[in-house]
């Protein structure tokens, strides 16, 4: 699958080259609510047949769902997380917890998440991988590890100018 970087090295661009469509988004939390199956999206969504093909062929292709056949006559195929489209389920939580704090209604969040195991209800935290303490983003800076590729802006920008030479009218 090819994506567009549009001169941008950065992985939160290229991920929304893949998920970073409202109906993306909604497909995949709907498939980690259990539904598997391109009449269920169709019918729980509300989007047009040809979007929601579109949306899940991406997925396929990029390695999110993986397209199982559970019907043979006619071919029918369910779409099933792979570990890599599991895996974005706590950014869809992490986006339902920032809902459910600055956009709920009067009547607070729509849903809750609960804990298989306890029953707790679930949030989500960024963790310092060295001394295991939640970090608020605030507290987190970023570095590049590679140096951006020079765009033709770039090359414009430092190109050496040569100084303009003008020729003399000769009086007559």
């Amino acid at each position: 699958m090819s994506i567009r970087t549009y001169g941008q090295d950065c992985s939160v661009a290229r991920s929304l080259e893949i998920v970073g469509e409202r109906w993306t988004i909604l497909i995949i939390r709907n498939a980690l609510l259990g539904e598997c199956r391109f009449d269920t999206f169709l019918n729980n969504l509300g989007l047009a047949r040809n979007i929601l093909t579109e949306r899940l062929n991406t997925l396929v292709e990029s390695g999110i769902f993986e397209r199982v056949p559970y019907q043979q006559r006619p071919l029918r195929h369910e779409y099933k997380l792979t570990p890599k489209g599991q895996e974005f389920g706590s950014v869809v939580l992490s986006l339902m917890q920032w809902g459910d704090k600055y956009l709920a209604g009067k009547a607070g969040p729509p849903r809750t998440t609960e804990h298989v195991n306890c029953g707790g209800s679930t949030e989500v935290h960024v963790m310092c991988t060295k001394c295991g303490e939640s970090v608020h983003p605030g507290d987190v800076i970023t570095h590049l590890v590679t140096p951006p590729p020079i765009t033709r802006a770039v090359r414009v920008a430092t190109r050496t100018r040569q100084p303009a030479t003008r020729t003399r009218r000769r009086s007559p």
